[in-house]
């Protein structure tokens, strides 16, 4: 059965409707956020990072990160407006949020390093943040929760 091992709650800023979460250790990222970056797809994976796309331009958003021992079940409350699974390494034990100016000194502890964790990330609010942020810039309209164990 999987057991929560840790979780934290994160603000983070969202500049041209995406965002990234990237091994710690940017030497260990051939391809640091925003470099080759895709806003089409809600979540592209690349080596050592995952790109987020934002249903808002330019907002704060809520981010939940979840380190479970094992695959979580399926039943996480929320109106969930898209979700996405993939896998990230990670040999730190330790994810970046970055933004487009880059790192935002805000992390992930996933407390385990040289791993390989599957990710699954629900988002709520995109439509909302998407109407808002036309006319201002809103705060915790969208809310993402990001769930991490290991793989295999």
């Amino acid at each position: 059965m999987a057991k929560l091992l840790s979780r934290q709650e994160l603000e983070v800023e969202v500049e041209f409707n995406s965002f990234a979460l990237q091994e710690a250790d940017d030497n260990l990222v051939p391809s640091p956020f925003p470099k080759n970056s895709e806003a089409s797809a809600f979540l592209s994976v690349h080596e050592r990072r995952v790109d987020i796309k934002s249903g808002g331009h330019t907002h704060t958003a809520i981010l939940t990160a979840e380190v479970w021992s094992a695959a979580p079940g399926n039943e996480a409350k929320g109106d969930w407006e898209a979700e996405a699974e993939g896998e990230i390494e990670c040999p730190s034990g330790e994810l970046a949020v970055c933004e487009m100016r880059g790192n935002s000194g805000t992390y992930i502890e996933l407390g385990i390093p040289q791993t390989l964790w599957r990710i699954r990330i629900r988002c709520s609010g995109r439509e909302a943040a998407y109407r808002l942020a036309h006319i201002d810039v809103p705060s915790g309209i969208e809310r993402y929760l990001v769930q991490f164990w290991p793989a295999g």
